[in-house]
């Protein structure tokens, strides 16, 4: 039985499509939300002409604001990818094992490639 074979129902792809979209929308909301906070800390940084001393603080806030963004930027291309993979037929494939993902492990991580078996496999070659 190939892959394809082995995914969910197109009712069923429906209910992950729709977690994925929404997922997607509040991740977008958050992007620009911690966008905008990091585009007032820069704004804040060129009003105030802060001294020296006093940027270390909100440097520090600036570059954790940056990781942020990436993070989130990174997540928001996961599900981007789980969504085109719900296109093409392979969502809910693990890309290991090639058995489907269990239904309750994509509810919780919708944009998840890899099923708990290879999941578990992977820790522990890294122990």
């Amino acid at each position: 039985m190939n892959q394809y074979q082995q995914g969910y129902s197109a009712s069923e792809l429906q209910v992950f499509k729709q977690l994925l979209l929404e997922r997607l929308e509040k991740a977008n909301r958050e992007l620009n939300f911690i966008q905008e906070a990091l585009s007032r800390k820069n704004d804040n940084c060129v009003e105030t002409g802060i001294k020296p001393l006093e940027e270390v603080p909100d440097t520090i806030e600036k570059e954790n604001l940056s990781v942020l963004v990436n993070r989130q930027r990174r997540y928001i291309v996961h599900l981007e990818n789980a969504l085109e993979r719900i296109y093409n037929g392979t969502y809910g494939i693990c890309m290991v094992t090639g058995k489907r993902i269990d239904k309750e492990r994509l509810k919780i991580v919708p944009h998840t490639r890899h099923s708990l078996e290879a999941k578990r496999a992977k820790e522990e070659e890294a122990k």
